[in-house]
């Protein structure tokens, strides 16, 4: 049996970055994806990506009703890696971060802390309030762990593709899940020469 990994995808801006996420997990055939979108992000979807949430959500191995508190990932005796919310909205990191599980992906996410396993919070804000610092501070004590969308430069992205894949990668990462979405930094020297940079 595969391992399972839960996506939550919620309101926050930049939907794009759950597609990509999602795209690269089936390509790469690793994991069995278990996705759960709240309904702001729905909206999202449709007005920054132009797809149907339908679309994004035929990209999950297995997709689960946000109102559902009953399905498989509620509970902490169905076995997986650990989940990422990508984006992460300040409204969801707030309920994570205090325990407030008012939909199925918020109580993936609690299960997530309770059971000790990975719990990736991709954050999508800027600028970051007080009130935002101070709950990503919490979720990590917590055990969670923070991951901004921050983007790279130092493998010469050319596309918006490129700067998705380098996030994409680096979830990939926090879970060990093998992958080749952007090249790797070697040192100053070999990454020169491999750039091209002088």
């Amino acid at each position: 049996m595969r391992d399972r990994l839960v996506v939550g995808v919620t309101g926050a801006s930049a939907p794009q970055l759950a597609i990509h996420l999602l795209t690269s997990l089936r390509q790469l055939g690793a994991v069995e994806t278990h996705l759960v979108v709240s309904r702001a992000a729905h909206r999202t979807i449709e007005l920054e990506t132009g797809l149907r949430p339908a679309d994004v959500a035929a990209l999950a191995d297995v997709c689960h009703q946000r109102g559902d508190i009953a399905d498989s990932i509620a509970s902490g005796s169905f076995p997986t890696m650990g989940m990422v919310v990508v984006p992460c909205s300040m409204k969801t990191l707030a309920g994570i971060a205090h325990g407030y599980s008012d939909d199925l992906l918020t109580r993936a996410a609690d299960v997530c802390l309770k059971e000790r396993r990975r719990l990736v919070l991709v954050t999508r804000e800027t600028p970051l309030s007080l009130v935002h610092l101070r709950n990503m501070v919490t979720a990590t004590e917590a055990g969670a762990v923070v991951l901004p969308p921050m983007p790279a430069f130092y493998h010469r992205p050319g596309s918006v593709d490129d700067l998705l894949a380098h996030i994409t990668g680096k979830i990939l990462d926090q879970f060990g899940i093998d992958h080749d979405l952007f090249p790797r930094w070697h040192g100053a020297t070999q990454n020169t020469v491999r750039t091209g940079l002088t």
